[in-house]
């Protein structure tokens, strides 16, 4: 509503003086402020804020008449009257100086262009030159006590008990009459004042009156502290045409103030509080509407320690009331109790320090023009003592020392405060006296929202929004993010060359689309359009300044529809702009008017009009677009006549058309008319009256009349639909999905929160119970003032203030101004739709509560308005002292069933609450084991996660730990790795007895990074010397002690924990490995930390065999998305002449690195024309890859050795063995043996490859598959290797199509420790795949005849049965005996450090599927690709051996 914002701004007198202004009175129009202090009247100007004139008593007149003590303006500001302290009233004329005489006026420099050349014609706020002529005073004998203007009459209150009233003009003694109080007869009611005087009045004397024109009659104070109410019964004022009423019950009034507007009488109390009181229409009597009192909630430490009431002062557009205590402090109210801003709590009140600050006490106050300022002068002995100080402190003090001071608060206002038409729109509109205010987004970000254009987002800077003209009956719901997402306002400076020459701005629009603003000030108006960020102004200066905007401004589309006065043709008229034309009346369409409008608004196509005559007019607008110019038709459709219920045209606040009704004479058969105009609206004076439109009469069937002359239906008589209501939002818009928010009728009541009068659907379209009302009024509270409704988003949106506190100057002498802090208005919001949904279940309308909500289910924040409901019901009823009857919670738990969120709703809601209400509120949800179970079941496993803490905290360990075990057997099987690492942490807690705290990290985790970081700097450089190399080995080896399960020494003694937690995972490996699911494996084990090389020793002989070779190398095709070979059409034979070449060459192209390093050798001589698209695409794998292999050669050598210190001399040996070789040498030895190396050597550098040759390179090639799949499959390959799972290696050596790996693997079946079954399985496998290759897989074909020696080999060998022996191992320098000598201990820690550095967050890339599709290991890479290619050359280390 107002908002208070930046510091007060403080106005020195010019003129010296010992005295302080006490006392300022405003004129009727605020343009004019007259200050009076013991002897001297000042009157000081508005804008520019100077003094223009100041009469100074004489010391004779002074001592004769007293001081000054209250002042009061004639209503058209020509005279002052001011009452002094012995009895005279001192009349002043205030006399102008001329057109031409001006005090102040803004110079230029020559050639400015501000100067303008019409003659005669004031631009700019001059302050005017005026004079004060006093006039002959009058003597009432009698202290004065209230001063109050009424039309011609001065009223006069004096302190023995008279009223005055005296003519402003004929003053004498036939112009003053005298009035007793005694002769006044009070009552209760106007009904039992027959009776005479009921109230006992000798003595007492009214202390403060105010008039009030729309109730025509005085609120009064009497001495004795009653609050009255005198009414005069005829026109004019005598004695015996003079009634009273007072209230009952109250004899502590200080102070009154009325409300014009609302009828409204607000009385200060002694206690503090104030009594806002409105007359009963019927009895006449006084009812007490509602108190306006700080609350110990947000003031605890001095809602009672304020004092009397001193000051009340209503806005001058009525919509707020400022109030002051005599112990100082500014609080302000809206109209029906709002509390918006109090400067005796938070900044206000305390330094930041925490020492408290004195609050200003005011003397009196007053609002300026428009309500954009707040004059204030602060009290007396204040200022004095401050300033003695100043002079005390400083040896000159400055001149302005003892200069009066006024304090100037300014405010910024919504819109709704006077032009209520902005209400249906669903944007805030904030004015301060020259910017404005907006929540609205960018042009081009405007309807981002799913129903719009999703891709016509206009750039700012294109200029134009005629690419997609946005759509009225679309959403306009914007971007909820752009509208929530931060605290900041839109602001648009209001053009300075209209502000100067028509301050203040009355009327600011805004368009529904939120790209369009207009404000109207004295004269004319201007727009602004976000689109152009430019404002239009009228190009005729005369045009502008010969109109007035009287009944507000609103906009139709791009026109901009003004009811305003024609100063020339002397009428009202309703005149149309459009927006992109140039303003000027000539492209403006005008229609008269035949009486004033005081209010417009708009609804589709339709301007509603209300008149002074209490009328009301219906027009229809119509776009013609015959004119070069677009312009719009306007004709009346309608005019209802309100002069029966309205008592004074000003009570009305607002107007407006809208498609509500009450469903009493249409039924869901006709939704087409659903979109009708169909009620009017009106705020009376806070009551809301609809008028619908009466379809009782005979009903006219659409086809018979031809819709040209359809005549209107008439309206009802008017029903009243609520009190106290401060706005109404409505919208004209229609969305059958979400149809209770859309035809939904929002008020918002001052303090008693919002109410939604909400439409009731029958379900399904079935017929609508009889006893079930259409429509249901339902009350609820927010904690913000609401501004705009978001009808769709159900969001209230609305501003509040926020104060910085300054401290630069501290000390005694600060001034004023730094007593406040400075203030800011943001924007917020609230979601009210579990307001709404539990007030309907409260009254038993649960259907309708689930309509609505589904219709609502879609909204980002719908799980969070599901929480707060049980949140709030619980909080309310777990914590209530007293039995409820009929408890709210279950009703609420069965409510949130029908959604799918209600499991994580239950839980989170409890993990906010604290655990003390858990049980009543699993009493009510039910238990939670059962929550928990149904999370399994509906796969949710992370809701059951957070449902297992609960159990943890209300069962007993073994409880959660089989929920636990579920748990945690799910995750593993769904892949959920940071799930199962919880899970694992949890049960240690569990098992450890450390229910409260989580488990220590494990202590394999820091070193476990050493070992990663090895491996990481191991492939990206091999310069690092010997040492560190080996500490950073020997660290792991110290760390990692031999395997007995996943539990090491370093660990505290929970054996029975780990073996549990073990015995699940092997259970899971053991599982995975019989489904052959290898990449899952590799994932589990990587993932968790798993020691799969242990692991697979122990397995060797049981589940880690391979029991057919054919479905396994299938799963694993399909597994790693790695292609079948397939084989060019032509050539079976070998397209390279020289066999010994070919072998090498193709065992090499199954490499991606060799080959790359081989082609790019090649490309220097290669001349056929496909050469450069292969050298980019083989360029794709990148020297990374390189690298990572020249680490790797590296770190497989050191897995040979049996002991530290021949690990140690070899390693160094090798180091220096590669440091001669280059880069190149050293990547492709990795692999082969020198002897083949050099070969291949000097092949390649004179080797010319025809036009076969290449596509045959090209097709190995292209039978590969993803290099990450490859990086994985040569991990997995080493992995098997190192635990001696010999049968595995020969799988995934097929699908590598590594001659060498079978080759090592044959090799190694020779050795007396191999079991004969492991030999007798490779060689059935072998042949297996044989036979398939042979029938379904042909592409497989040329490998195995590759490997056809091997076969053989083993075949042979075979027949000779070797002798089983035990499976030990022995000392020999084998990759076999390493795995069990050194890899038991130091390999499979490499995988457990992958697998605990997993949570921060690198190791699940690279082993997640590739979706499909090769991709080149990127620089950014995930550390584990590095680590992996660092394990994969485990595979070649044995052709070293």
């Amino acid at each position: 509503m107002y908002f208070l914002t930046g510091w007060p701004r403080r106005l020195l007198c010019p003129l010296r003086s010992e005295e302080e202004p006490f006392h300022v009175q405003p004129s009727s129009q605020r343009f004019y402020f007259a200050l009076l202090s013991e002897t001297q009247l000042s009157i000081w100007f508005s804008r520019p804020s100077v003094l223009i004139v100041s009469y100074i008593e004489s010391a004779k007149a002074a001592a004769q008449f007293g001081f000054y003590q209250k002042a009061e303006w004639k209503p058209d500001d020509s005279m002052i009257a001011v009452a002094t302290a012995k009895g005279y009233i001192l009349l002043f004329d205030v006399l102008g100086g001329g057109d031409d005489k001006y005090l102040y006026e803004p110079v230029y420099p020559k050639g400015s262009p501000r100067v303008k050349v019409t003659p005669g014609y004031k631009e700019e706020q001059c302050a005017p030159a005026l004079s004060l002529e006093m006039k002959k005073p009058v003597d009432l004998e009698a202290p004065i006590t209230s001063l109050q203007s009424l039309r011609e009459d001065l009223l006069v209150c004096t302190a023995d008990g008279y009223l005055h009233v005296l003519h402003w003009d004929g003053l004498g003694s036939n112009g003053r009459k005298a009035i007793c109080l005694t002769t006044i007869p009070f009552s209760l009611d106007l009904q039992s004042a027959r009776g005479g005087p009921s109230l006992d009045l000798e003595g007492v004397y009214i202390r403060c009156m105010e008039y009030c024109v729309t109730l025509d009659g005085f609120a009064v104070v009497l001495s004795d502290g009653r609050l009255g109410f005198i009414t005069p019964l005829s026109n004019t004022i005598t004695t015996d045409q003079l009634q009273g009423v007072w209230a009952a019950d109250v004899t502590d009034g200080t102070c009154v103030a009325v409300n014009n507007k609302y009828r409204l009488m607000a009385f200060g109390c002694a206690s503090g509080s104030v009594l806002v009181y409105m007359i009963d229409t019927t009895t006449g009597s006084m009812q007490l509407s509602h108190k306006l009192e700080l609350t110990p909630k947000h003031y605890p430490d001095i809602y009672n320690k304020t004092g009397p009431v001193k000051l009340i002062c209503w806005s001058p557009d009525y919509s707020v009331a400022m109030v002051t205590w005599e112990c100082g402090g500014l609080s302000l109210w809206s109209v029906f109790g709002a509390h918006l801003i109090c400067t005796l709590g938070e900044d206000f009140a305390y330094r930041s320090d925490d020492t408290k600050k004195d609050p200003l006490k005011i003397s009196s106050m007053s609002w300026g023009a428009e309500g954009y300022h707040l004059w204030v002068l602060p009290y007396k002995p204040e200022r004095r003592r401050q300033e003695e100080q100043q002079d005390v402190e400083m040896v000159e003090a400055p001149p302005s020392s003892l200069q009066a001071g006024i304090l100037q608060f300014h405010f910024i206002k919504s819109a709704l405060t006077v032009n209520p038409c902005t209400s249906n729109q669903e944007q805030v509109l904030l004015h301060g006296e020259d910017r404005l205010y907006l929540t609205c987004i960018d042009p081009s970000q405007i309807h981002s929202s799913s129903d719009a254009h999703p891709h016509a987002h206009i750039h700012p800077r294109d200029g134009s929004p005629m690419h997609h003209p946005p759509n009225p009956d679309s959403s306009l719901s914007q971007g909820l993010s752009t509208l929530l997402g931060h605290k900041h306002w839109h602001v648009v400076q209001i053009h300075s060359t209209y502000l100067e020459s028509n301050w203040p701005i009355r009327f600011a629009a805004i368009d529904t689309a939120g790209q369009c603003m207009a404000v109207a000030g004295r004269r004319g108006f201007a727009h602004y359009s976000l689109f152009t960020r430019k404002w239009k102004l009228f190009g005729n200066i005369t045009q502008e300044q010969n109109m007035t905007v009287t009944g507000g401004l609103a906009w139709w589309n791009d026109f901009v529809v003004v009811a305003c006065y024609n100063f020339i043709d002397q009428q009202e008229q309703l005149r149309l702009y459009q927006r992109s034309s140039n303003l000027d009346n000539a492209f403006a369409s005008v229609t008269k008017l035949h009486s004033d409008t005081l209010l417009l608004n708009v609804f589709r196509d339709m301007v509603i009009l209300f008149r002074a005559d209490c009328s009301i007019c219906l027009y229809s607008i119509e776009r013609r677009n015959d004119s070069p110019n677009p312009s719009a038709s306007v004709e009346l459709l309608q005019e209802v006549s309100m002069s029966r219920y309205i008592p004074h045209p000003a009570l009305v606040v607002s107007v407006t058309l809208t498609s509500v009704r009450t469903e009493t004479g249409i039924t869901l058969k006709a939704p087409q008319q659903a979109c009708m105009a169909e009620s009017i609206m009106l705020n009376l004076a806070g009551q809301l009256i609809m008028l619908q439109r009466d379809r009782s009469g005979p009903q006219v069937r659409d086809k018979e009349t031809p819709a040209v002359n359809k005549k209107l239906l008439p309206f009802c008589p008017p029903v009243v639909l609520a009190q106290c209501v401060e706005n109404v939002w409505t919208t004209c818009r229609s969305n059958k999905k979400k149809r209770h928010l859309l035809e939904a009728l929002w008020l918002s009541c001052g303090e008693a929160g919002m109410k939604v009068w909400l439409p009731l659907f029958p379900r399904d379209h079935r017929k609508p119970h009889s006893f079930l009302s259409r429509r249901i009024m339902l009350p609820f509270h927010i904690n913000i003032y609401p501004l705009a409704v978001l009808f769709e988003d159900a969001l209230v949106l609305g501003a509040t203030n926020e104060t910085v506190l300054y401290d630069g100057l501290q000390g005694s002498s600060e001034p004023l101004e730094a007593l406040f802090p400075y203030c800011t208005v943001e924007r917020t919001s609230q979601i009210y739709l579990h307001h709404i949904l539990r007030q309907l279940l409260v009254r038993n309308l649960g259907e309708q509560a689930l309509m609505l909500a589904q219709s609502c289910a879609s909204l980002p924040y719908f799980p969070h308005v599901m929480e707060l409901m049980v949140h709030v019901v619980l909080e309310e009823e777990a914590t209530s002292r007293e039995p409820i009857p009929d408890p709210l919670l279950p009703t609420v738990a069965k409510f949130i069933t029908e959604f799918p969120l209600f499991l994580q709703t239950i839980v989170h809601c409890a993990r906010k609450t604290e655990y003390a209400l858990w049980n009543y509120l699993f009493a009510a949800v039910g238990n939670p084991k059962d929550l928990f179970e149904e999370c399994l079941m509906a796969q949710d496993l992370d809701t059951a996660a957070s449902y297992l803490i609960i159990l943890q905290n209300m069962e007993v360990p073994a409880v959660s730990r089989q929920h636990a075990t579920l748990l945690f057997n799910t995750a593993l099987e769904q892949g959920k790795w940071d799930l199962c690492r919880h899970m694992i942490r949890f049960l240690k807690a569990i098992g450890s007895g450390e229910m409260e705290t989580p488990p220590p990290t494990p202590t394999t985790q820091e070193p476990s990074s050493t070992g990663f970081e090895f491996f990481r700097n191991r492939s990206i450089s091999l310069s690092q010397s010997a040492d560190s190399v080996t500490t950073g080995k020997f660290n792991l080896q110290k760390t990692f002690s031999m395997p007995t399960g996943a539990s090491a020494k370093g660990r505290d003694v929970e054996c029975a924990e780990n073996m549990y937690i073990d015995m699940m995972l092997w259970r899971h490996a053991r599982h995975l490995l019989e489904q052959v699911r290898l990449r899952d494996l590799g994932c589990f084990s990587a993932q968790l930390g798993f020691e799969l090389i242990g692991w697979l020793c122990r397995e060797r002989n049981r589940v880690a065999r391979v029991e057919d070779f054919v479905t396994a190398l299938k799963r694993l095709h399909k597994d790693f998305l790695w292609p079948f070979p397939v084989i060019p059409v032509g050539s079976l034979s070998s397209p390279l002449k020289n066999g010994r070449c070919r072998t090498v060459l193709s065992t090499r192209l199954l490499k991606s690195q060799s080959a790359d390093s081989l082609l790019n050798s090649d490309m220097d001589t290669a001349s056929p024309p496909t050469a450069p698209t292969n050298h980019t695409w083989m360029d794709g794998l990148g020297q990374r890859a390189k690298d990572m292999d020249t680490a790797s050669s590296a770190h497989s050598n050191q897995h040979s050795p049996q002991t530290h210190d021949a690990f140690l001399s070899l390693l160094t040996n090798k180091v220096e063995e590669y440091s001669v070789g280059s880069a190149t040498d050293l990547t492709e030895t990795s692999s082969v043996v020198d002897g083949d190396w050099m070969m291949v050597d000097e092949n390649s550098s004179t080797l010319s490859l025809s036009q076969a040759e290449l596509e045959h390179i090209s097709m190995e090639l292209a039978n590969k598959g993803p290099h990450k799949s490859q990086v994985q499959l040569r991990y997995l390959l080493h992995v098997f290797m190192e635990a001696g799972c010999l049968e595995w290696c020969v799988v995934i050596g097929l699908i590598l199509r590594d001659a060498n790996v079978i080759k090592q693997v044959i090799s190694f079946l020779d050795s007396p420790e191999v079991p004969p079954e492991t030999v007798q399985s490779v060689r059935n496998g072998l042949l297996a795949v044989d036979t398939w290759a042979s029938t379904d897989c042909l592409g497989y074909k040329p490998f195995l005849n590759l490997i056809q020696p091997q076969l053989q080999h083993l075949l042979d060998s075979a027949s000779e049965q070797v002798q089983p022996e035990s499976f030990q191992p022995v000392s020999q320098s084998s990759k076999l005996s390493g795995s069990e000598a050194l890899g038991g201990a130091a390999v499979p820690r490499v995988e457990d450090s992958r697998g605990v550095s997993a949570p921060l967050g690198l190791a699940l890339p690279s082993l997640e599927p590739a979706g499909g599709f090769p991709r080149p290991p990127s620089e950014d890479c995930p550390p584990e690709q590095t680590e992996e290619q660092g394990e994969e050359e485990g595979a070649y280390d044995c052709t070293l051996s």
